[in-house]
């Protein structure tokens, strides 16, 4: 059916619609409350807060029309309930993860979500027939305030108690000192406790705070519809409205959550009487809206947490690589594990048996899903929770294929009401042959990644926790809306047709056979995964995902990555989709594999099985589809594989099942190495690398390398920058010095390209104010930072390599699909990374992860990187902050010695003086933005405003630095006279 055939009523609107549209909005709108509350305080996206409520509206209804209970002290007692619910779940889930990154505590919230669903259904069954859900008042009131609005006893109920609940928070949160005391914990939570606050306690109070929002609103709700049939469903789509509209508050603002949550309530209210056919288009229009909501919200948000519970794989060594076993362990086990899988279904008695071939093969299936999250989350740090909508999008797409695709409809203004306003554009029809099952499964993978990549569009710019808020309700606009579109269903309403084929003359109608071909298709998507994870395209995107800002100085995009790692994860989710609608032959619609709460227990699922592993998401397959189906009778495996698992796992074994093999292997190798004796170290190389780029400018050598002309930065009403203008000249050392807050690494973030600014840019003559970060790196901008945190879950090797991507892209389809020619990039980036590392003496830590060395070290690896660059002006922003004495005097040697193997000039930001005042040749100083002395060394130090804004007037620094200014100026300027001239010749 198309938008203009719509059926739109005459009156489109009318006061009881707008009322009863304002008062489900304010329920929606405290449940928003509940969201900001916690979010506000501890900077947590709580995926519980629904489900949370529903154990009380649960526990409310059994009380009353099971047992009889009074209805206040029901009321009472199933919201002591959702309190202690939630108290518990910040007590022992929260507590134990507060120093972890907000999305690692995002994923826990969605475990707690899970635990409350499986709490609502241990509690005995609700009588439904012939009951209705309890409320304190069942009256009607017609005609009220002289209008025509009819209100009923719910609605008062929801009248009166939402906005005393809203004025009563809200006063608490701003105008009292706790309230402010428990929003100043979250914006820093080591400088509350100084204040005598302790933020633990705070975020119990706010969770507390938040259980008895979400049990009241639910509670509220409940009595509204009056149903209490399909209670735990309330919680989901609730909560999808519920982030919209704490989105639109910007997470922040109470009365903004309240105002979103009844413009919502409007919004439904509206479609649902003009368009009451179409079921679900409020979750599609509210997807719309969080698309551009959350885009313009998260403008100011970052989340720079990294997934420290992705498992680690110690790298075989060097020189235990020359063992065959050794050097193919991974394989050896993939092998191991496929022909148990061969043998499985071959075994007699209960093994071969179809139902158990089902079982195995949908198993298979979920873990092929799995390793969507795999890419999404454990390499991109993307929390997606649509990765099932995804895998659903496929299997329909792969139904339509097999039946034959088809499209009739008419674009216009048709569904705006009133006839004037009609008005029709065009037509679309299209028909298409049905084509063979084997051929539509690949095509629904493609589809698949091309819808995600064009979700991931949307959400380019939004990293971690908002992400989760885009694609949950994106899953919900799936499920209701998008599902049931006709060019997927073909007229179906509760599932799709999807019958298995042939293939090369094979009959797939039997599960065993059906069962190899999942096998197959699992095998082939691990080992791809395992190829790219190996190689550059992994590489880039674990250090997207580390480090955006430092992956773009070394000139790999955060948005081609991120698009990447969308529509792998989407392509490989649609390809898992696929196989299990193959599997049992339909497409369901609103059953079972892809609703959101599938999308939520893959996220589980992974994460039991070990997240970034290719292999964890068939651990996790096993133990949270297989094992309770295997053992339907033991309740310990049903606990321990649900949401409990997750929970478990999240707070006492970050890494998973798949850490267990991880430890035996690295007990392998650690035999071997004993066997071998001690490490000698890394070898170093003396003379320059045969990899190191140093191509020669042409240009005269009194044309600067780098010039940043009147550059001004402003952050809101703050000018950090003001019109500052700095040269750097070919084979020169530029010092750049000032106080704390003078504009320094601002200034050196706008000639990158990291915020924006106004001036002008000049690289090697060339204008590159309008290029982005990394097109500026390949141009030639070399860029360190001050923390010098690189890419913490990389090691020293697949750092260079990822530096080393510069010189040419890894090609993404080529690797997958093990070309030869893509085996030997590898082998050679391989080499030039080692001879790089060897070259600076890092050859002992090449296997080491950044996350394990000294800030000295890790200052290397980034000059390491500078040279895998090939950079011909270098931006180093304080080298030695964080670096011991000893290590501080080897600095100043290494950086001449790097520059003058890189013929490249240097912008140095220095804080200490007798370093920058040694090895530069000119400096400048900034102050407040704006330059304020620029000279030679002695010049500028002996510049009275210098003096006055940042040297001041110690003797003893003024001795030592002026000391060593000389002695720098009388050694340094006939070698830097001698390079220009060599470099004239």
């Amino acid at each position: 059916m198309g938008i203009a055939s719509l059926p739109v009523l005459g009156t489109w609107i009318t006061q009881q619609i707008v009322f009863d549209g304002v008062v489900n909005g304010l329920v929606t709108g405290l449940v928003a409350m509940g969201i900001v509350l916690i979010y506000r305080s501890t900077r947590v996206i709580n995926f519980a807060v629904g489900n949370m409520g529903i154990i009380a509206a649960s526990m409310m209804a059994l009380l009353v029309v099971n047992y009889g209970w009074p209805f206040w002290l029901a009321l009472a007692f199933s919201l002591l309930l959702g309190v202690l619910f939630a108290a518990a779940a910040e007590l022992t889930v929260i507590r134990r993860l507060f120093r972890s990154p907000r999305v690692i505590v995002l994923v826990a919230t969605v475990g707690i979500a899970q635990l409350a669903q499986l709490v609502i259904s241990l509690l005995p069954e609700i009588e439904v027939s012939g009951n209705t859900y309890p409320v304190v008042a069942g009256s009607i009131w017609e005609d009220v305030w002289f209008t025509e609005i009819r209100v009923r006893g719910p609605q008062l109920t929801i009248l009166i108690a939402v906005p005393l609940l809203a004025l009563l928070l809200g006063w608490l949160m701003n105008r009292t000192t706790f309230g402010k005391s428990v929003t100043a914990s979250a914006s820093n939570p080591n400088l509350s406790r100084l204040s005598a606050i302790n933020p633990k306690t705070v975020s119990t109070f706010v969770w507390v705070m938040a259980g008895l929002l979400a049990s009241a609103s639910m509670i509220m709700l409940s009595g509204s519809t009056g149903q209490i049939a399909g209670l735990a469903d309330l919680g989901s789509q609730t909560l999808g409205r519920a982030m919209v509209a704490a989105v639109l508050a910007a997470m922040v603002s109470f009365p903004r959550a309240i105002l979103a949550g009844m413009a919502i309530g409007i919004l439904d209210a509206l479609l649902r009487f003009n368009f009451y056919l179409e079921i679900g288009l409020l979750d599609f229009v509210i997807f719309l809206g969080a698309l551009v909501a959350v885009y313009f919200q998260s403008r100011s948000q970052r989340e720079t947490g990294v997934f420290s519970f992705t498992p680690k794989v110690r790298p075989v060594p060097e020189r235990l690589r020359q063992v065959w076993w050794l050097r193919h362990l991974s394989p050896i086990a993939l092998g191991a594990l496929l022909a148990l899988g061969i043998v499985l279904v071959q075994l007699p008695g209960i093994s071969n048996l179809p139902s158990r071939q089902l079982l195995y093969a949908t198993v298979l299936c979920f873990a092929v899903c799995g390793l969507s999250v795999t890419i999404i989350t454990g390499w991109s740090g993307q929390l997606s929770l649509a990765q099932m909508a995804f895998a659903g999008m496929g299997a329909l797409f792969a139904a339509g294929l097999r039946r034959g695709l088809a499209m009739d409809f008419t674009v216009g203004t048709g569904f705006l009401p009133g006839d004037a306003l009609s008005y029709d554009f065009f037509d679309v029809e299209f028909e298409a042959g049905g084509i063979p099952f084997m051929a539509a499964i690949p095509l629904a993978a493609l589809f698949s990644a091309l819808v995600a990549a064009a979700i991931g569009v949307g959400s380019l710019r939004v990293r971690g926790l908002y992400l989760a808020v885009t694609t949950f309700v994106f899953a919900l606009a799936a499920q209701q809306y998008l599902y049931r579109r006709p060019f997927f269903t073909g007229g179906s309403s509760s599932s799709v047709s999807f019958r298995r084929g042939e293939l090369f003359g094979l009959d797939l109608k039997s599960q065993k056979a059906y069962y190899y071909v999942c096998l197959a298709f699992l095998l082939i998507v691990v080992i791809i995964v395992s190829r790219l994870r190996r190689s550059g395209v992994g590489r880039s995107i674990i250090a997207v995902r580390d480090n955006a800002d430092s992956a773009a100085g070394y000139t790999v995009g955060p948005v081609r990555s991120k698009m990447s790692s969308f529509a792998l994860a989407g392509g490989i989710a649609g390809l898992g989709g696929a196989l299990l609608a193959g599997l049992v032959q339909n497409v369901p619609l609103s059953e079972r594999f892809f609703q959101v709460e599938n999308s939520l227990e893959i996220i589980g699922m992974v994460v039991i099985g070990g997240l970034g592993s290719s292999v964890g998401a068939l651990l996790g397959a096993i133990w949270v589809y297989g094992l309770p189906n295997l053992f339907t009778s033991s309740q310990t495996v049903v606990l321990f594989s649900s949401s409990v698992g997750l929970l478990l796992v999240i707070m006492y074994f970050p890494g998973g099942l798949v850490q267990i093999g991880y430890s035996a292997r690295n007990a392998l190798i650690a035999a071997a190495e004993r066997r071998l004796g001690p490490d000698p170290g890394g070898k170093s190389i003396r003379s320059s690398p045969t990899s190191l780029s140093r191509p020669r400018d042409p240009r005269p050598a009194t044309d600067p390398m780098l010039a940043g002309r009147d550059i001004s930065v402003r952050f809101g009403g703050v000018e950090a920058v003001s019109e500052a203008t700095i040269l750097v000249h070919p084979d020169e050392v530029v010092g750049l010095i000032g106080t704390n807050g003078a504009g320094k690494s601002t200034f050196m973030n706008a000639v990158g390209g990291y915020v924006p600014s106004t001036g002008n840019v000049e690289l090697l003559g060339v204008d590159i104010s309008r290029l982005a970060a990394p097109r500026r790196a390949r141009a030639g901008l070399g860029r360190t930072f001050q923390a010098a945190a690189l890419f913490p879950e990389l090691t020293v090797r697949e750092t260079v390599q990822v530096a080393l991507e510069a010189r040419g892209r890894t090609p993404i389809m080529s690797t997958a699909l093990h070309l030869p020619h893509s085996f030997a990039l590898e082998r050679r980036r391989r080499s030039e990374a080692d001879e790089l590392i060897d070259f600076l003496g890092l050859g002992r830590y090449g296997d080491s992860y950044i996350s394990d060395l000294s800030t000295g070290t890790r200052r290397i690896v980034e000059i390491t990187g500078l040279l895998a660059l090939g950079a011909r002006v270098l931006c180093l922003d304080e080298p030695t902050a964080g670096v011991a004495q000893r290590e501080t005097e080897a600095f100043g040697p290494l950086i001449v010695y790097i520059r003058r193997e890189l013929g490249a000039a240097m912008l140095i930001i220095e804080h200490d003086m007798p370093l920058i005042m040694s090895i530069s040749d000119r400096v400048y100083c900034l102050e407040a933005g704006k330059v304020i002395a620029e000279g030679t060394p002695s010049e500028v130090r002996n510049d009275p405003l210098v003096i006055a804004s940042y040297l001041g007037t110690d003797e003893r620094a003024i001795a030592i630095s002026d000391g060593l200014t000389r002695s720098r100026d009388q050694e340094r300027r006939p070698h830097a006279q001698e390079q220009r001239n060599g470099g004239n010749e």
